[in-house]
C-alpha cells in the first residue's frame, strides 16, 4: 500500500458531525469519506491525481 500523505484539517463542527454520518452510511472512517468526496470532486473537475492515473494507464495496456 502507498504511503499517505498526513495534514491537519479544521473543521466546523456541523462539517464534521455531517462527514460522520455520511462515513457511517457508506460503512466508512470520516478519513476514508473524506477522501472519497475528495477523489469524487476532483473527478467532477476533470483532474485525477497522477498515481491513480498512472494505474489506469497500465491497467488499460494489459492484455485481457
Amino acid at each position: 500500500m502507498a504511503e499517505k500523505k498526513a495534514f491537519l484539517l479544521r473543521l466546523d463542527p456541523a462539517i464534521w458531525t455531517a462527514l460522520e454520518r455520511l462515513a457511517q452510511s457508506d460503512l466508512r472512517s470520516v478519513n476514508a469519506e473524506i477522501e472519497f468526496l475528495l477523489r469524487d470532486a476532483m473527478s467532477r473537475r476533470g483532474v485525477t491525481p497522477r498515481r491513480l492515473a498512472a494505474a489506469e494507464r497500465r491497467r488499460d495496456d494489459s492484455p485481457a
